[in-house]
């Protein structure tokens, strides 16, 4: 039995003892996972001193190191995060829908852990709790398969949660790592249909696309976010020049931050110079056709590429547009359907803006970084779906749930 197989028939027998354990015995598991994180803070945090430290010396970007650096108050949040998923309801075997056919036939409609769930991810070893907790009070077993440059703060952090679960003798194959960070392994892995039921990419659109092209385990889409806000006519600048900021600056390196602006031409004259002194006060560089350059100097000329690009760094585009239907066709165009925001003093337009954007997440007047599990009340998420089948958005407990029907009679028989 080679490597990866042994993984999947280990994490096969965990995930059918977890998907018996009552929701009691899971939330003893989350909550002493939370803690065990927490009292070994020190230990995981040295292990990420020596992925940062290599991260550097092979010259990664300043937003991606962001992305890799755990501190005291992060690993906190981590164990926070798993805490509100121990207190949310418990997804599985809940009746979704009940049907009594003239017959007598009683049919029930039962959501049902998926059973093993594959993660191939890069650069955040916070992905590696948030998918833990998920997974386990879903259910379902979990086969991680983080980058190198994150392996030293990805096996501490599944170490110390298999010893937890160890110590209060639960299944502590439920979470298991694949340490060989090799392509061959990973593409290996893309192709487990014998053990791993849904596969997740998180991480650029290179592993995306990556996944979704080798994988033959039904794959979620996530991640990838080219994420626009339209100012339109009637907005509050100050408004917008706060959501802005947020939504940019916060953190550049995230599938949530905002890459591309879109402002209608009536304000562009009052909300642009706003926007650039704000922006480039925190060294953001702005890039325009000549029609936004104009208004403001400084802002540096945009390619085609531009509109459609994930920076996850410290640029962004803007275009402008003669009214919300414009808007909404550029946006419709470029976006990569993760979220996207308009800022407006108009009800209806606002209203059209968020039925007609094709979008997992559309905002009104707020900013783009709220697409996250912990803010949408879901303790964390296992990824963004930027699809629209099984799932879309923030994926919490339900979205890793499937169903059957239980259907019982007394007899019946088809005529």
């Amino acid at each position: 039995m080679d490597y990866l197989e042994s993984l999947g028939v280990r994490a096969r027998r965990a995930s059918e003892v977890l998907s018996r354990l009552d929701p009691a015995s899971k939330n003893l598991g989350l909550r002493a996972a939370a803690e065990s994180l927490e009292k070994n803070a020190d230990e995981i945090l040295s292990a990420n001193k020596i992925d940062i430290a290599n991260a550097r010396e092979k010259g990664t970007s300043e937003a991606l190191i962001d992305r890799l650096t755990l501190t005291k108050e992060r690993i906190d949040q981590m164990a926070e995060g798993i805490i509100q998923v121990s207190e949310l309801k418990d997804p599985v075997g809940e009746v979704l829908e009940t049907i009594v056919r003239p017959n007598g036939l009683h049919i029930d409609k039962v959501s049902v852990p998926m059973g093993v769930i594959g993660i191939i991810y890069e650069s955040r070893p916070n992905v590696t709790a948030d998918a833990f907790a998920l997974c386990f009070k879903s259910g379902n077993a979990t086969i991680l398969r983080g980058g190198s440059d994150a392996i030293n703060s990805n096996r501490a952090i599944v170490n110390y949660i298999r010893d937890a679960l160890e110590n209060e003798k639960l299944p502590d194959d439920v979470i298991l790592i694949i340490t060989d960070t090799s392509r061959e392994v990973a593409t290996e892995f893309m192709k487990l249909n014998q053990y791993v039921d849904l596969l997740f990419p998180r991480g650029g659109a290179g592993l995306i696309q990556s996944v979704v092209e080798n994988a033959t385990v039904p794959v979620i889409e996530t991640g990838v976010g080219n994420c626009h806000i339209y100012v339109d006519e009637s907005a509050d600048i100050d408004m917008a020049v706060n959501i802005i900021d947020n939504a940019k600056t916060q953190r550049f390196g995230v599938c949530n931050a905002a890459e591309s602006l879109v402002i209608h031409r009536g304000i562009a004259k009052e909300v642009i110079p706003a926007i650039y002194e704000r922006l480039s006060s925190k060294n953001v560089e702005m890039r325009g056709a000549d029609d936004v350059r104009e208004i403001t100097g400084g802002i540096a000329s945009a390619t085609e590429e531009d509109y459609a690009r994930e920076y996850l760094g410290p640029y962004i585009s803007v275009k402008l547009v003669d009214n919300i239907d414009h808007a909404i066709e550029h946006i419709n165009i470029y976006s990569t359907h993760h979220s996207e925001a308009i800022i407006t003093e108009d009800s209806e337009n606002a209203e059209k803006f968020l039925n007609e954007i094709d979008s997992a997440c559309v905002y009104w007047n707020a900013s783009t970084r709220f697409t996250d599990g912990y803010e949408f009340g879901f303790g964390s998420e296992i990824g963004i779906s930027t699809q629209k089948l099984h799932a879309r958005g923030p994926m919490g407990l339900k979205a890793l749930t499937s169903y059957k029907y239980q259907i019982k009679g007394n007899g019946q028989i088809r005529q």
